[in-house]
């Protein structure tokens, strides 16, 4: 067989190496398309949970309003000894202007608590104010829990006199706020004044004899009454969100029973398979509801993307071509290389515009954490006007304050703006702090742990047997700035959450390994329910009662942020009444980042 010629074997050259361009340039395509894929979706993903997160807060928010109204009426009432009569509650039912200000509330009512021996008097009291006033219905407990007072009357006529203590929903909500003295919602209920006998709820707040209690005991013995407020959950939908400005829709559970439904069918704007969608659990006042949340038609419309399948049909044509110059180099060997070099030409300008969308989204990026943290600076502004104009407030009424003809409910509600205020600061500390994770270049600088021990039982006041250090690193090397904003925030949580902070016990374990330093902090409190363990981590997520320290949610964000900056990832171990353990790890220099 005679060897190939010159002309052939350069000739099978140029052949293998379009080939490979061919393969390159095919994989470039699909990589690109999924690339551009991913990032749509994952902004089309943010419009969803910015959208969700708009539903929940703005949920969250109107019920916070209706029960600053039920506290008010509780000051109102307390105000005049506990008893408060027909039209005194009449004057101050308008002063809340509830339609105007509360969209959504049918009303706002007192419900007295009553022994079988409190009736007759109580009777006397009702028949002097309406001489047709009667409890109903009739029931076997023992006690009575009749509504006295409902306003506007007119639209809740047919619950003048109701004994909420008749219903199982009714009275154990009723009995769970008497004992715990917080507001409570019931589970779903029809109200009588609703004629389409659609689901709805009351929402509790109690009053005391003297005052407020400190002990259940107490609480049930010196039990007066309840300001109330009664809902049909869709007209307090209605009052919350306007379907018609919404791209999410959403249900709602309360237990198995469903209360809310806006994934009608018939709903012009319904998707039959919704882009997104989620199910969110709202612990409120005692219930928790379910929210099955979903993207409509709107929102597909607004958020559907060609780019990638555009990418991607430009690359498969770009290919065709390639492929095309293939066959006609068997025919014109010249005119393929120089065609070759044409779409050479054209794939590195592809790339180069690749390149460019990657350093345009890094920017979008800078520009959205710079974004964040600016707003959040700017937030500060007005609270520290808030506090200001409280302080100023509380001089001027410093002389009327010490007098013993003080209201102490004026007292109690500076005081409460200026704690509110204090949150609100710590919230933005929180977000100011999470938005400098990453921000920052990790450094060089170390960390002497015992010294920085030493300093946090200082600074939280915390005993030396308290807060102890153990394993074989004293000092870590790389990066220690960050790595004790991390600490700080697992021991101040434990200390936090702590039922007892006299009693609490926390161990700080630091081991060297070869490239990394294993970290663990443990603790002896409550501990924490596995099934929140991944909730934790969530910014402004929290798991605390009612009662509780306030926090921000941001402290087990920032630290599973910086963790996952330097290459690892944290875990927590815990049970309910086993305290809890965080483990990660963290690199001993850099360039040992790597899980």
């Amino acid at each position: 067989m005679e060897p190939l010629s010159q002309k052939e074997t350069a000739h099978g050259k140029i052949s293998m190496m379009h080939v490979i361009v061919v393969a390159l340039s095919v994989m470039m395509t699909v990589g690109a398309w999924l690339f551009s894929e991913r990032q749509i979706e994952t902004r089309i993903k943010a419009r969803f949970e910015i959208g969700r997160d708009r539903a929940l807060d703005l949920i969250v928010d109107r019920m916070g309003q209706y029960e600053d109204a039920l506290w008010a009426g509780v000051s109102a009432v307390e105000s005049h000894d506990g008893d408060m009569s027909l039209n005194e509650w009449k004057i101050f039912a308008d002063t809340l202007r509830i339609e105007e200000k509360y969209p959504g509330i049918n009303g706002i009512g007192i419900i007295h608590y009553l022994r079988p021996q409190d009736v007759p008097k109580y009777m006397e009291q009702r028949l002097a104010e309406r001489d047709t006033y009667r409890i109903f219905p009739a029931h076997e407990e023992d006690i009575l829990m009749p509504i006295s007072f409902i306003e506007p009357e007119a639209v809740n006529a047919a619950a003048v006199g109701l004994d909420v203590a008749h219903e199982r929903n009714r009275r154990t909500a009723a009995l769970a706020s008497r004992d715990t003295g917080e507001s409570q919602i019931t589970g779903p209920i029809v109200l009588v004044q609703d004629e389409g006998s659609t689901p709805g709820f009351l929402f509790y707040a109690p009053y005391y004899k003297g005052g407020p209690r400190d002990t259940v005991g107490e609480r049930r013995e010196n039990m007066q009454g309840i300001v109330y407020a009664p809902f049909v959950v869709r007209k307090l939908m209605e009052g919350l969100l306007a379907k018609e400005l919404r791209e999410v829709r959403f249900s709602i559970r309360d237990g198995d029973q469903l209360i809310y439904d806006e994934h009608a069918i018939d709903d012009g704007l319904n998707d039959p398979n919704p882009m997104f969608t989620e199910t969110v659990e709202l612990n409120l006042y005692g219930r928790i509801w379910t929210l099955d949340m979903r993207s409509n038609l709107a929102f597909r419309a607004n958020n559907s993307f060609s780019q990638p399948t555009v990418i991607l049909i430009g690359g498969l044509l770009i290919e065709a071509l390639i492929i095309a110059v293939l066959v006609m180099m068997s025919r014109a060997n010249r005119q393929a290389i120089a065609y070759a070099d044409q779409v050479t030409a054209a794939l590195r300008a592809e790339r180069n515009k690749l390149a460019e969308t990657n350093v345009q989204l890094a920017k979008t990026n800078d520009e959205l954490e710079q974004f964040a943290y600016i707003t959040s600076h700017d937030l500060k502004t007005p609270v520290r006007g808030i506090a200001s104009l409280t302080e100023m407030v509380k001089e001027d009424l410093e002389d009327y304050l010490a007098s013993p003809d003080a209201n102490p409910d004026v007292q109690e509600n500076l005081d409460h703006i200026l704690e509110r205020v204090g949150r609100m600061n710590a919230l933005i500390g929180g977000i100011l702090e999470f938005s400098r994770v990453g921000r920052r270049a990790p450094g060089e600088t170390a960390l002497d742990l015992r010294h920085t021990i030493e300093e946090l039982r200082a600074d939280l006041n915390l005993r030396e047997d308290q807060l102890r250090l153990s394993g074989t690193a004293d000092t870590v090397e790389f990066d220690g700035q960050m790595f004790r904003s991390v600490l700080d925030n697992l021991v101040s949580n434990a200390v936090r959450y702590h039922p007892e902070v006299s009693k609490a016990e926390i161990d700080v374990s630091v081991e060297t390994l070869d490239d990394r330093y294993r970290v663990s902090v443990s603790d002896n409190g409550e501990g924490i329910d596995p099934r929140f363990h991944s909730k934790i981590f969530g910014v402004f997520q929290t798991l605390r009662q009612a009662g509780a320290p306030e926090s921000t949610g941001v402290g087990l964000a920032i630290v599973k942020k910086a963790v996952e900056q330097h290459g690892f990832s944290v875990t927590v171990d815990s049970s309910l009444g086993n305290g809890s353990v965080f483990r990660f790890d963290w690199p001993r220099k850099a360039g040992n980042n790597s899980q």
